[in-house]
């Protein structure tokens, strides 16, 4: 084995790490704090691997461009903020209906609107899954270190070609901004998915909304390559021309909603520490996770005993393993930069297995181990 590389990294610069170590030949963008360090550190690299960056003109632009590249057989990577990511949304709709494969990257700050633009929040959880319009499949990762987004950005890419579908990577400002020492794994030790493709013996007959018998997944052909397919916003047919047809609607939007939801195990990622006598359960993500973790050693000294749940998939809910666990706790505090987002779907889940509290902070400051731990103190 080659001795692996180390190096000092920003978050941001890790997700572009990742994403080349991924295959990435395609990024699409606009500047905006805190992500911009990825496009320009994607302007950089790219010409140095072959592939191709631009800048957009704006946000609208930026996803359209993305979704353009991957349809050519390129993957493609855009990223943003808050703002950015609401302008992207009706067109990460149309990729997720049209089952057009890319990543969006959004580190998170301070919003509503503009904001506070240099701030940590974790504000976008609900819009990442609720944030362009109609059921619709849905990815989102989140990690809690550089060494994370190296590695989540590569899932992030996997999963999306896999699955043909979009898949948001949700950092926060102290991820993306953050340097840590990170050992990077050799190319022979990362797994690498590409997205299933025809043969060419299929040209003539190639339908690129039809999975084969027993799947998904439709194989995805490149324009270019000599097969002919429409791509569509509206509810389509086989080959992709617009239908009003109810059956082919219903069967479409079910299946593509399927290609998630029966694919959970392989899609949810998550962590635990301390579970082994846990009474009480601290559930974190990103950059909020790093403050849980020091509040909840603290609290084990005291002789409370806590466990800790790191959640790496956002979208879709670790569902089945919440509520195993409060089955067992009773008592669960959710620690989160808003007002109260990922904690609704803690709620929904756990019914009234378990007490679920939370605690929000939206100042633009990032919740302290301090914070955490007082709350452990007033709920126990």
């Amino acid at each position: 084995m080659n001795k692996r590389q180390i190096k000092l990294m920003q978050g941001n610069e890790a997700c572009v790490e990742g994403a080349l170590a991924a295959g990435i030949k395609f990024y699409a963008g606009y500047p905006i704090t805190p992500s911009t360090e990825i496009a320009e550190l994607c302007a950089e690299k790219l010409p140095q691997v072959g592939g191709k960056f631009i800048q957009m003109e704006d946000e609208i632009a930026g996803i359209a461009a993305t979704i353009g590249g991957s349809l050519t057989g390129l993957k493609s990577m855009t990223a943003t903020s808050g703002p950015g990511f609401s302008l992207k949304q009706e067109n990460i709709g149309y990729a997720a209906l049209a089952e057009i494969p890319c990543v969006i990257v959004n580190v998170q700050r301070a919003g509503p609107s503009t904001g506070l633009p240099t701030a940590p929040s974790q504000g976008d959880i609900m819009q990442a899954k609720w944030g362009t319009h109609g059921d619709h499949p849905v990815i989102a990762l989140s990690p809690t270190s550089v060494r994370e987004t190296y590695d989540l950005t590569i899932k992030a890419f996997n999963f999306s070609e896999k699955y043909r579908t979009p898949v948001i990577l949700l950092l926060d400002e102290i991820i993306g901004h953050m340097r840590e020492k990170v050992e990077i794994p050799n190319s022979d030790e990362i797994e690498i998915i590409d997205r299933l493709k025809p043969s060419v013996e299929d040209a003539d007959e190639y339908m690129a909304y039809k999975p084969k018998k027993g799947e998904l997944v439709p194989p995805m052909a490149a324009f270019g390559e000599g097969f002919n397919f429409h791509v569509t916003g509206l509810m389509h047919d086989d080959f992709g021309f617009p239908t009003n047809d109810a059956n082919i609607s219903d069967q479409l939007l079910r299946r593509i909603m399927k290609k998630i939801d029966n694919n959970v195990n392989d899609i949810t990622m998550y962590e635990e520490e301390f579970m082994e006598d846990a009474e009480f359960l601290v559930l974190a993500y990103g950059g909020t996770y790093r403050s849980a973790r020091s509040a909840v050693k603290k609290a084990r000294l005291l002789g409370y005993k806590v466990g800790l749940f790191k959640a790496l998939t956002i979208w879709p809910f670790p569902e089945k393993r919440i509520r195993e666990i409060s089955n067992k706790i009773k008592k669960i505090l959710v620690p989160e930069m808003n007002l109260g987002q990922y904690v609704l779907e803690v709620e929904r889940v756990v019914k009234n297995e378990s007490e679920v509290h939370h605690l929000g902070k939206v100042n633009g400051e990032a919740i302290t181990p301090e914070e955490i731990l007082s709350k452990i103190r007033e709920v126990l």
